[in-house]
């Protein structure tokens, strides 16, 4: 079964409705250059609101170390998730499982950083150039993902119901990933769009559509 998180979380509203939906995960964007970003004590509520086996992540981008701490101090996320520059040793400090984001709109270029987290818990593929924030509704070439990596793969980019079940079969991801694609602002989830997108990962689990 393909697992699904949900990200750029700012109300609790629709945190909660996602993990009633199916949603697996729900992320929490701190970095200063997200137009997603949510402030600590929302975050914090957010994550005390959660149902049990919904984890919450803590997305952050070339963010200073004591961002980080604060963040797990004070909102205690299950997992943190890194998008920018850092390194596998910086990631791996916080002695938290890590998701790392690799921007694979590069194309085949991206794919020799796909190598240089051995610590990660998992890859997260997003659509965006390096640089860049995640987020921003754009999807890759799904055809070049390679097949037998060591750690679970995250879909991310340009996500949607219409879109990603084509992505699943293409890609047989461990997850995916959605942000902008079940929004109907920045940061504001639409209760239709995630219903629709939801349902659409399990139909193609199902070998439907």
């Amino acid at each position: 079964m393909t697992r699904i998180k949900c990200c750029g979380m700012t109300r609790t509203k629709d945190a909660l409705l996602a993990a009633r939906l199916g949603a697996d995960a729900i992320g929490l964007v701190f970095t200063a250059r997200s137009k997603r970003r949510v402030a600590l004590e929302q975050a914090r509520a957010i994550r005390q609101a959660l149902p049990p086996f919904v984890d919450a992540v803590a997305l952050f981008m070339d963010d200073e170390a004591a961002l980080v701490e604060e963040v797990i101090a004070t909102v205690q996320p299950d997992l943190l998730q890194f998008h920018g520059g850092e390194a596998d040793d910086w990631c791996a400090q916080f002695r938290r499982p890590y998701l790392k984001a690799i921007a694979m709109g590069e194309g085949a270029a991206a794919l020799p950083r796909l190598h240089d987290y051995p610590r990660a818990a998992a890859l997260l593929l997003d659509g965006h150039v390096a640089g860049e924030a995640g987020g921003s509704g754009k999807a890759f070439d799904w055809s070049l993902l390679p097949r037998g990596l060591a750690q679970p793969v995250i879909l991310a980019g340009g996500l949607h119901a219409g879109n990603v079940g084509a992505a699943i079969r293409a890609a047989r991801p461990w997850a995916v990933d959605v942000a902008s694609g079940v929004e109907s602002a920045p940061g504001i989830k639409d209760a239709g769009k995630l219903h629709d997108f939801i349902a659409a990962v399990r139909a193609a689990d199902e070998g439907e559509g």
